[in-house]
């Protein structure tokens, strides 16, 4: 393990590798210990902490809690505050590991901004009838985002049980493009969209950096849309045509194109 300077507090190196549940981090022994108060603190600001803390295989420092989430302790304790992307789904996890760690101000933080940002829609309205009226904080832009994917079944071969589900190639988006990025943010790929300049406009080019549909109905509800349509259709293909490189003969005959339609009011 590189240290990248000389032993100082508790025998640490002034540049810390970490292990946390199988994410890896470098940081400085200066940021670990910046909260003396804090778990962090107490392991790496004493030569007692020093003998507690194990390491894995590599030599780094394992602390076995949430890998992704470690992020925002350490971006916390390097900055002093909370800063959390829009539409981050895990403010309660956040919050507990935020508790796990014993940093009592970046929990009040984090418990104000779930206060000051709510359930957009009330759960006794999301139902009841399509006039939604938003709550706080502000008021929202109505409109229309359409998702679809294409998609292949395949089924099991020479009587096998086992069988292939659907395997989705691209999930694309249409809409308004500031209601595009509000909803998917940095998920949201632009780059088969020629015309940048003007985000007051439709586009039918955007797709998603990733392949999960329950993702993408996830960050739609998050944002207060509801599904409110939706199509399907499937071909069954030729099997005698050339299959294309990496497809093999059942996803050829068995493909599909499904398409919904959410809005907010």
């Amino acid at each position: 393990m590189s240290t990248n300077g000389g032993d100082v507090v508790g025998g640490f190196p002034s540049v810390i590798e970490l292990n946390v549940g199988g994410v890896f981090y470098s940081t400085s022994l200066e940021t670990l210990t910046k909260d003396p108060n804090s778990l962090l603190g107490q392991i790496f600001g004493s030569k007692e902490g020093r003998s507690n803390i194990i390491r894995d295989s590599k030599g780094k420092y394992f602390i076995d809690r949430d890998g992704v989430l470690f992020r925002y302790i350490l971006d916390y304790l390097r900055n002093l505050k909370v800063v959390l992307p829009e539409n981050f789904h895990e403010r309660e996890r956040l919050k507990a590991e935020a508790e796990y760690f014993n940093l009592p101000d970046m929990v009040a933080s984090i418990s104000n901004i779930t206060s000051a940002y709510p359930t957009r829609y009330p759960i006794n309205q999301q139902f009841s009838n399509l006039a939604v009226t938003p709550t706080s904080p502000g008021n929202y832009n109505a409109g229309y985002i359409t998702v679809g994917y294409r998609g292949t079944f395949a089924f099991g071969r020479d009587g096998l049980a086992d069988v292939k589900f659907r395997k989705l190639t691209r999930i694309l988006v249409s809409g308004k493009v500031t209601l595009c990025r509000e909803v998917f943010g940095d998920t949201l790929n632009e780059s088969r969209d020629p015309d940048r300049c003007n985000d007051d406009r439709y586009t039918a080019r955007f797709f998603l950096k990733h392949n999960f549909l329950e993702q993408a109905f996830d960050n739609l509800q998050e944002a207060g849309f509801r599904c409110m349509a939706a199509c399907g259709s499937g071909t069954s293909g030729n099997g005698n045509e050339p299959l294309k490189p990496g497809m093999d003969s059942e996803e050829n005959r068995w493909n599909h194109y499904n398409e919904f339609v959410f809005v907010r009011s």
